[in-house]
């Protein structure tokens, strides 16, 4: 366990993703910038990875923001475009 996942933060860190319209309408509800998804990625705790998850290999990720408080990250890769993606963001405590 953790290809995928290795896969999905060579992919950020090579700047090859995007930030889907849920992702980005979540970040804003719960007041989490982009960079801090981003950013909180390489430090990430790695929750379950779901390969086999349609309509993309999927992976969730335990972030945590700069004041401390954590979320959830999950991420995609799309496979044909060779981009990671960023589809919801959610903090543990609440919806």
């Amino acid at each position: 366990m953790g290809q995928l996942f290795d896969l999905l933060r060579e992919l950020v860190d090579d700047g090859k993703y995007l930030v889907g319209s849920h992702a980005a309408e979540r970040l804003e509800e719960r007041g989490i910038l982009e960079w801090q998804a981003v950013a909180g990625l390489e430090d990430g705790i790695l929750i379950v990875e779901r390969p086999e998850a349609t309509p993309n290999p999927a992976v969730e990720v335990r972030e945590t923001l700069p004041d401390g408080t954590e979320f959830k990250a999950v991420w995609s890769i799309l496979p044909q475009s060779g981009v990671a993606k960023l589809v919801t963001v959610h903090f543990f405590d609440r919806r």
